[in-house]
């Protein structure tokens, strides 16, 4: 296993009890900044998506690594917005009954284990692509944590609990990481699913939670998020 790639799993875990932190100890925070950070995490995510993790998955797996990957967006729609349809990416502030919450951890947690499943197969085929993967997953890991944190509290369950649900998707995270030099079929099509789960969280979770919205400051940040992925990637010699 990649000491880097699960060092990186780690802080990204992180992330992710930061999030829950700043809603359970009530932290003072900006809506719009959250907004802009989604907005950046979703263009970098895309670029990432289809620039580089998409065509390295089809280069090592074919066409069975695209299967894959419409596997791994198919994945996410199923356990996110099908048997859990009450979640979105940001403050929860309408009370929820505890089956949503639970519901939309469990789907967070199938997303938050292909998130480490994503570092270490990046980093299978190059540091450079592992580092990629990682600022991809770290820019959305904060407004997870405060989601899944604040849908907890939404639902009734005190602030212990809701910050252990986020540290329950920085342990997948985790998980994911180190099952995948375990697991030969992850170490196949690892990388393809990744390419599909993160398509779909910049696409269809991180989107529609901004695009509706005039402020200029976060379409702004979303085409920034894409620059900002190119001028990483010139970055890490790719």
């Amino acid at each position: 296993m990649s000491h880097t790639a699960l060092e990186y799993a780690i802080a990204a875990a992180l992330a992710n009890v930061v999030g829950a932190a700043a809603v359970t100890w009530r932290a003072k925070w900006s809506v719009g900044a959250l907004d802009v950070l989604v907005a950046l995490a979703a263009g970098f995510m895309i670029s990432a998506s289809l620039t580089d993790i998409f065509p390295d998955a089809i280069a090592h797996t074919g066409r069975a690594g695209a299967v894959a990957a419409l596997l791994g967006f198919l994945l996410v729609h199923l356990s996110q917005h099908t048997l859990a349809p009450h979640f979105h990416f940001g403050e929860e502030t309408h009370e929820v009954s505890e089956m949503v919450s639970v519901t939309a951890l469990v789907g967070l947690l199938l997303h938050t284990f292909v998130d480490g499943v994503a570092i270490a197969s990046g980093f299978h085929v190059s540091a450079a692509l592992g580092t990629l993967i990682f600022v991809a997953i770290l820019l959305h890991k904060f407004p997870e944590g405060l989601a899944i944190s604040s849908l907890f509290l939404a639902a009734g369950a005190g602030r212990d609990k809701a910050l252990y649900a986020a540290i329950a998707l920085g342990c997948s995270t985790i998980l994911g990481v180190v099952l995948t030099d375990a697991l030969g079929i992850l170490v196949t099509y690892g990388l393809a699913v990744s390419a599909g789960v993160t398509l779909y969280v910049g696409a269809s979770n991180l989107i529609p939670e901004f695009q509706g919205k005039r402020e200029w400051r976060t379409q702004f940040a979303f085409f920034a998020g894409c620059g900002l992925y190119f001028l990483s990637r010139a970055a890490v010699g790719i």
